[in-house]
């Protein structure tokens, strides 16, 4: 007897652009990756163990968000609440950057991480990731 697969069909909007954002941000701190590497390379280090730490942190960081990203490209349920962790630590960020005077940055960042959880949450993201929105 052959396996029966069913094809979803296309992923509503709002799963597409959360995919596509959480990738973007998977790209962007994969790009501070690269430059911390360089910075180890070529700035004067007081503390070599906290650099190499927080180095690897953001590419620990880069490739979660890109593996979640593709895991909720595939629809893989699971993979939600981590992504909507990972989008409510923007906002403890970007508040103490807003502090810090840098609420150029701080301020998009907390926007960001509002907009992919409330893409996470919306209607067509539970019914594309088989969550029950209706009551029975």
């Amino acid at each position: 007897m052959a396996a029966v697969t069913s094809d979803p069909g296309p992923a509503p909007g709002a799963l597409r652009w959360a995919v596509w954002l959480l990738r973007a941000e998977g790209v962007g701190l994969a790009l501070l990756t690269l430059f911390l590497v360089y910075e180890l390379f070529t700035a004067t280090a007081t503390d070599l163990l906290s650099a190499l730490l927080v180095t690897l942190f953001a590419a620990g960081g880069a490739a979660l968000l890109w593996v979640i990203g593709t895991a909720l490209d595939r629809r893989r349920p699971a993979a939600r609440a981590p992504a909507i962790v990972l989008q409510l630590m923007l906002l403890p960020i970007g508040y103490f950057m807003i502090l810090g005077g840098l609420a150029w940055l701080g301020g998009p960042l907390i926007a960001l991480g509002l907009l992919v959880v409330g893409l996470l949450i919306s209607t067509g993201t539970n019914r594309a990731l088989g969550f029950d929105t209706e009551s029975a």
